[in-house]
C-alpha cells in the first residue's frame, strides 16, 4: 500500500518539528542548585558554573590556556537568548552561554555535580549565582 500524507499536513509536521528544534536552541540547559553557600548555577550535569571578574559584559576574556582549564558552557549554533541567558561569540567563531551578558565557564578541578572548588581562584572566578 503506497500512503501519501496530505500537503497541509506535511507542511504542519515540519513546521512543528521547526519549532521543537529553535526551542532547544534557546534552551541553555542551565539549572539552580542549592549548596552550603546558597543557590548557584548549574549546567544539566550539575556542574557548577563560573563567572570571571576579567571578562567585559558580552566578551570572555578567557581564552587559551585559561579555557583549558575554563571551559566555556558552549552554545550551539542557532542558539538565541533565553530569559537572562543568552548566546556570546568567542573571539574564535563559538558561541558561550552568558549570563546577563557574563560569561559561563565550568572548572576542569570540579569532578563530581555539587562542587564548587573553584569559587574564589586566583580571587577573580566566583560561582556563578
Amino acid at each position: 500500500m503506497n500512503r501519501t500524507l496530505h500537503p497541509t499536513r506535511t507542511i504542519l509536521a515540519a513546521a512543528t518539528l521547526g519549532l521543537a528544534a529553535t526551542a532547544a536552541l534557546a534552551d541553555p540547559g542551565v539549572v539552580r542548585v542549592r549548596t552550603p553557600g546558597g543557590e548557584v548555577y548549574a549546567d544539566s550535569r550539575g556542574m557548577t558554573l563560573y563567572v570571571f571578574d576579567k571578562d567585559e559584559p558580552g566578551k570572555s576574556n578567557c581564552t587559551g590556556e585559561c579555557a583549558a582549564k575554563w571551559p566555556p558552557l558552549a552554545a550551539p549554533a542557532g542558539s538565541t537568548a533565553a530569559g537572562p541567558f543568552a548566546p556570546i561569540t568567542r573571539a574564535d567563531g563559538t558561541l558561550q552561554w552568558a549570563l546577563d551578558g557574563r560569561p559561563l565557564y565550568l572548572w576542569v578541578k570540579d569532578t563530581a555535580p555539587g562542587q564548587m572548588t573553584g569559587d574564589g581562584v586566583g580571587g577573580v572566578w566566583h560561582a556563578a549565582k
